[in-house]
């Protein structure tokens, strides 16, 4: 097992410094090309993003700040580390390949102008080929089963040094980040008490004056004809109906603003009441999550309800699926779906707002979402309060 997993990290490695190579070889030939901003910025995060992914520490998004500088900066250090780095990668793993051609088929050359191997020794006999020929491929293969991972992990981490933003840079994004989102939430939450006082004002409070209303003139009509219990009946009976219906809507409005089931159930009974009430079959997969804040639970009860509502109204999906886990402080979410996808921020699908929620709490979002389907989103918050 472990033998074998040498053996595809040897042959990342080789994959990746041949693409760091002609990476470089391309930087070089269309370097005034590259240096058009937005082409520069593609072609470092087309990088860092390879590097990320070699290292398995995919980078993440990248800052605005300085964003342009370090892509201009990555074009010489790209062309320098690609062709120093992958010319000896190229050079051996060619040396492999002749060493196995020269081995078998040294006498289709001719003797006069026979292939060369190990110490530039000509091939004119089996004997020297199969003496020779195994011993360069043997020490050349093993040469890049030690060196190719090693020296792949070098220039990705050159790559990802050189590319990701500094300290005081993350901190400035961050920062900037928080900035935003807590000036959405405070508008969004500016606008949710707006609604919640036209809901009890229009609604339940109108309700109850309707209620009082009645109650006043059945005390008035029992004070004038006591007698008269068929008036003072229906009266009553009318109240009682407002009543219930005013009951309903404020569990409504309160419904909105920290979902009861939660505090009843716990966030894995919520949850599992969500996808049993949405109309296509959900997989519900909760692993070890323990106790969470009040906050992530809201956030986290919220953005599957309204993922889970856009699957039903918009996706066209037939399956749906809904898997929590933890890992230390953080808390990933991701709903899944077979629908057609196309999911967009922009077309009012309910995504602006789970993403409001989320980076209010310094949380992030994905969403992948190709025309056609299939689309993941894949909520993260930390929970380690």
């Amino acid at each position: 097992m472990r033998q074998g997993h040498g053996w595809v990290q040897a042959w990342r490695g080789g994959v990746y410094l041949l693409g760091a190579l002609l990476s470089g070889g391309i930087t070089v030939l269309a370097l005034p090309l590259l240096c058009a901003p937005r082409l520069a910025r593609l072609w470092a995060d087309w990088h860092g993003e390879r590097a990320g992914h070699l290292l398995g520490t995919p980078p993440a998004p990248p800052a605005t700040r300085g964003r342009t500088a370090r892509a201009l900066l990555w074009l010489p250090v790209n062309a320098v580390t690609g062709l120093a780095l992958g010319l000896p990668a190229l050079l051996c793993a060619g040396n492999i390949v002749v060493g196995l051609l020269a081995t078998s088929l040294w006498w289709a050359f001719g003797t006069a102008d026979g292939p060369k191997l190990f110490m530039d020794i000509p091939v004119h006999g089996w004997a020297t080929a199969l003496t020779l020929g195994p011993l360069q491929i043997i020490l050349l293969t093993t040469l890049a089963y030690l060196s190719f991972p090693p020296v792949a992990r070098a220039h990705a981490r050159i790559c990802l040094a050189v590319l990701s933003h500094t300290n005081e840079e993350q901190l400035a994004e961050r920062v900037a980040v928080l900035t935003r989102t807590r000036a959405d939430v405070l508008d969004a939450h500016g606008a949710e008490l707006r609604r919640i006082e036209r809901d009890l004002h229009d609604g339940t409070q109108a309700r109850l004056v309707a209620i009082a209303l009645r109650l006043a003139v059945a005390r008035q009509a029992f004070a004038d004809n006591p007698r008269d219990e068929q008036l003072v009946a229906g009266l009553l009976r009318d109240a009682h109906e407002g009543t219930e219906e005013a009951m309903s809507e404020l569990r409504e409005v309160v419904r909105t603003v920290y979902p009861p089931i939660l505090a009843d159930r716990g966030l894995d009974g919520a949850l599992t009441a969500v996808t049993t009430r949405c109309g296509i079959p959900i997989q519900l997969d909760l692993g070890e999550i323990e106790r969470v804040p009040a906050a992530v639970e809201a956030v986290v009860y919220f953005t599957v309800a309204e993922a889970l509502t856009n699957v039903t109204k918009h996706s066209r999906a037939t399956a749906a699926g809904v898997r929590l886990c933890r890992t230390a402080d953080r808390l990933s979410v991701v709903i899944t779906d077979n629908g057609t996808g196309g999911a967009d921020d922009r077309r009012g699908t309910g995504i602006a707002g789970i993403r409001r929620r989320v980076l209010a709490l310094d949380g992030t979002v994905d969403v992948v979402s190709p025309a056609g389907g299939p689309t993941a989103i894949t909520v993260e918050l930390p929970c380690g309060w």
